[in-house]
C-alpha cells in the first residue's frame, strides 16, 4: 500500500479516470485560497451537537478510540439549557485536552411566540425577535463566560455586533470568539465581509455553496469558514465527503464539521432524547475520522492547525463609535 503521505496530493479517482481518458482539468492555482490560520494551520475539526457533558464524555472517548483530533466542540441547544454545574463539567472537560467548547446563545425566533418562522416564507428565521431575546442572548453570554466557556454561537446579526461591542467594553473576556451559525450563514462575498465586520471570529457557511463560491468569498475574507461536511437533515443532508481536499484548497482557514444526516432533530435538549444523543455523538466523531481517512489516501492530509489553536488572527471589523 502507498504511503499518502509521501505522495502528491491526488483528486478522488484521479488515477483510475485518467487511465479511462476522463482527466479532469488541472486545478487552477487561482482557485485557492491564500489564507491560513495565525499559528499555521489551513483546517481545525468540530464536533458539532455536543449536547451536555455525558453526551461529551461520549464524544472524547470515541475520538480517542479512533485517534480523531478535535480543535472545537459546539452545542446547539443553548447555554439556557444547560446549569451552571453542566457547563462547568464542560469547560474543565475540554480544557483538559486544549479544546474550544463554543456554547450557542439563545433564545431563538424558531422557539419564541413569533408566527413567521411556521409560514411558507420562514420569515425571520432563528433571529432575536425584540429587545427581550437580544437580552436573552446577552445573559447567555456573560454567564457562560463567567463560567470559563471562551466560544459563542450567535444567530442574529444584532446580537453578534452587540456581544462584539460588549468584549470591547470588557464586559466579556476580550479573547471571546464569536461563531456564526450555520442558519444564518451568509451566501455571497459581500455577505460574509459584514459578518466579518460585525465581529465574527468563524462563520458558518451553508453546505450547499459551490466551490468557487467558497473561492469568491476568500478573495474578500480571511475569516475563518466553518462548513457541515455532512449537513443535518435540517440544513439539507448534503454529504461532500469526496470533496474535503478541494474545500479545503478553495476556502481555507476551515472548520471541518462532521454533522450526521438521517438522524432526528435534538434541539433544545433534554434527557428524554438521552439514547438518540449518545448514540448520534458517537457517530459524529466516526464520521470525522471517515473524512481523515479520505484526506489521508488523497495525500492531502497536511496543513491541519496545531491542536489547542482556536484565535481566528487579525480580522477586519466596523468601528465602534464611544
Amino acid at each position: 500500500m502507498t504511503d499518502a503521505s509521501t505522495t502528491a496530493a491526488r483528486r478522488p479517482g484521479e488515477q483510475a479516470l485518467t487511465a479511462l481518458g476522463l482527466s479532469a482539468p488541472a486545478p487552477d492555482p487561482a482557485d485557492a485560497s491564500a489564507h491560513s490560520f495565525p499559528g499555521g494551520g489551513r483546517w481545525r475539526t468540530e464536533i458539532p451537537s455536543c449536547e451536555s457533558p455525558e453526551a461529551l464524555a461520549v464524544v472524547l472517548k470515541e475520538a480517542s478510540r479512533l485517534d480523531v483530533p478535535i480543535h472545537r466542540i459546539s452545542q446547539g441547544s443553548g447555554v439556557w439549557m444547560l446549569t451552571d454545574a453542566e457547563i462547568t463539567e464542560m469547560v474543565e472537560s475540554t480544557g483538559e485536552r486544549d479544546i474550544e467548547l463554543c456554547l450557542f446563545t439563545g433564545p431563538r425566533g424558531t422557539w419564541d411566540i413569533g408566527g413567521s418562522t411556521r409560514t411558507d416564507s420562514r420569515g425571520a428565521g432563528l433571529r432575536a425577535r425584540g429587545h427581550d431575546a437580544v437580552a436573552g442572548c446577552v445573559e447567555d453570554a456573560v454567564r457562560a463566560t463567567e463560567l470559563g466557556v471562551k466560544c459563542l454561537l450567535v444567530a442574529d446579526e444584532g446580537v453578534l455586533w452587540t456581544l462584539h461591542r460588549a468584549r470591547a467594553a470588557g464586559i466579556i473576556p476580550a479573547d471571546t470568539t464569536l461563531k456564526v451559525s450555520a442558519l444564518i450563514g451568509p451566501v455571497n462575498p459581500a455577505a460574509y465581509a459584514v459578518y466579518e465586520r460585525l465581529g465574527a471570529d468563524s462563520v458558518n457557511v451553508p453546505s450547499d455553496l459551490t466551490l468557487d463560491h467558497l473561492t469568491e468569498i476568500r478573495r474578500v475574507s480571511g475569516a475563518p469558514m466553518d462548513m457541515y461536511i455532512e449537513a443535518p437533515d435540517d440544513l439539507g443532508g448534503y454529504v461532500r465527503m469526496y470533496e474535503v481536499a478541494e474545500l479545503i484548497r478553495r476556502g481555507a482557514p476551515l472548520y471541518l464539521k462532521f454533522g450526521l444526516s438521517k438522524a432526528p432533530g435534538i434541539y433544545p435538549y433534554g434527557h428524554h432524547m438521552r439514547e438518540l444523543t449518545l448514540a448520534t455523538a458517537k457517530e459524529r466523531v466516526r464520521r470525522g475520522r471517515l473524512a481523515l481517512d479520505l484526506l489521508a489516501r488523497h495525500g492531502a492530509d497536511g496543513d491541519m492547525a496545531p491542536l489547542g489553536s482556536r484565535l481566528p488572527g487579525d480580522l477586519q471589523r466596523f468601528e465602534i463609535s464611544s
